[in-house]
């Protein structure tokens, strides 16, 4: 698959302490400002980059602490600033550095190179996910384990691939689902909010999904009619726009660009976005599927309007070489077995 290079490897990880707060808990004094027609205007260009290397779900040391102290940030300040020398070290062919196994190569073991990955700022923020309150997801169920055991895709294994079938939907460059869509990570996380009487688009860069939102009342689709993005309906609570989405075919996941943590089809996902101040937009989503998790959890995090942003074409199908070196690299892995 063909990847853009990272057009942010030179960003300066600056210390920023992002203070996240759940939007139904904002309380703020900003006004968000209306479309001609009334509604709460969102529209914008609204990427993540800057959540890019947050932990999904919170490391175990920081315990129910969703925010890092002046130290653990100066840490992960660290962290962040060796990861850009490594990043430029990745151009300079007399750099030693570059000995690291993948550095300098597309198709290593680390692949895709370092300098093809965007990078975020040392965020105090201590995981995307805010509840449960120690920022881990719920158990699995019992089904769940089963499912997601069974989930293949290049995100667990290399090889041991029977069709095409067994790959993962982002393998097969088709979706990252309405999850994996809006996580941030290691490259085109841009997001756009477009807005029309009685619809909100939501265009995503990577994979080119463009989710279109009704807000008029329409009842969901029977369940017998499921898809990889499900069925979605919007409506204003306030400033604040509520997404809920049903209808899933469980076949996305939370993580890896929806190749990992798979969902069921009784997954029913609620997504608020409500702007806090004229460039920051607060995303909070949960998730509540009893078939997968023991429990709801919630994730949150802020994005921040840049209209220098370019929604650079992702053409992942294109040339998609992929797909064949895989399963042929599996017939022969059969052959030596």
């Amino acid at each position: 698959m063909f990847r853009r290079a990272a057009r942010t490897v030179l960003v300066a990880a600056v210390a920023a302490a992002v203070l996240v707060v759940s939007v139904d808990a904002q309380k703020s004094p900003y006004k968000t400002p209306r479309t001609p027609w009334g509604d709460p205007d969102l529209q914008g260009i609204w990427p993540s980059t800057h959540m890019v290397g947050v932990p999904f779900e919170r490391p175990t040391q920081f315990g129910d602490r969703l925010y890092l102290t002046d130290e653990e940030l100066r840490q992960r300040q660290k962290e962040a600033d060796d990861q850009q020398r490594l990043d430029l070290a990745d151009f300079d062919i007399n750099n030693p550095s570059r000995d690291i196994v993948g550095m300098g190569d597309v198709g290593g073991p680390t692949s895709p190179p370092p300098h093809w990955l965007e990078r975020g700022e040392a965020s105090r923020q201590a995981s995307l996910i805010v509840s449960p309150s120690n920022g881990k997801l719920p158990p699995l169920t019992p089904e769940g384990a089963r499912h997601a055991a069974a989930m293949k895709s290049t995100y667990t294994q290399y090889t041991g691939f029977d069709t095409f079938d067994d790959l993962g939907p982002y393998d097969r460059c088709i979706t990252r689902g309405p999850l994996g869509s809006m996580f941030p990570v290691i490259y085109n996380n841009g997001n756009q909010i477009l807005q029309a009487p009685g619809r909100v688009v939501l265009r995503i860069e990577m994979i080119h999904e463009t989710r279109i939102i009704p807000l008029d009342g329409r009842p969901h689709l029977s369940p017998a009619l499921k898809s990889y993005m499900g069925d979605t309906r919007g409506r204003w609570d306030g400033d604040t726009l509520v997404v809920t989405t049903k209808n899933l075919n469980g076949k996305t996941g939370a993580q890896g660009n929806g190749n990992i943590l798979p969902l069921s089809d009784a997954a029913v996902i609620t997504e608020r976005f409500a702007r806090t101040e004229a460039d920051t937009l607060q995303y909070e989503v949960t998730v509540d599927d009893p078939r997968t998790w023991t429990g709801p959890w919630t994730a949150s995090f802020p994005l921040r309007r840049d209209p220098r942003y370019g929604m650079f074409e992702y053409a992942c199908h294109e040339g998609n070489y992929a797909m064949k070196d895989i399963l042929s690299a599996s017939r022969v892995d059969d052959q030596s077995k």
